[in-house]
């Protein structure tokens, strides 16, 4: 599969669980996420704008506090003209974000942001459902191809 996310030629980061059969890195991470991301998974104040074509569209907490889970590392926000954050991962000196897709050619700057912390996103129910929604997902996911 083609991996458009940001930095995907970098990261190469392994998993520090076997949770999860079958990634083995992060871009076999987006690959399963491919078939999993969904409007259900999305930010609710973007869903109407969700398409399969747009797949990493309101994605991003979730995707990095789970990509947290499986390799470690720190996410880190992109502070957005609406007050929210736009959120990626470093692991080590491997840094890369899985929902970069969603914003086309804009170019994000992943100097210096300020690191984001799960107890804080996760304090708006709707967004924990949908990471622990996007994680079930995944491990059927990864069984099924097991």
């Amino acid at each position: 599969m083609d991996h458009k996310f940001w930095d995907s030629n970098n990261a190469d980061c392994k998993p520090i669980t076997a949770e999860y059969k079958g990634i083995n890195d992060p871009g076999d991470l987006y690959d399963a996420l491919s078939d999993i991301w969904c409007a259900d998974t999305c930010a609710p104040r973007m869903r109407e704008s969700w398409t399969k074509e747009n797949m990493t569209l309101g994605q991003c907490s979730i995707t990095a506090f789970l990509v947290q889970d499986i390799f470690g590392g720190k996410v880190y926000g992109i502070p957005r003209s609406s007050g929210s954050y736009h959120c990626y991962n470093v692991v080590g000196s491997c840094r890369f974000d899985l929902t970069s897709e969603q914003f086309g050619d804009e170019e994000l700057d992943y100097d210096n942001n300020p690191e984001q912390f799960r107890e804080d996103h996760f304090k708006k129910e709707e967004k924990r459902l949908r990471y622990e929604y996007l994680k079930a997902q995944l491990k059927k996911h990864c069984e099924a191809a097991d």
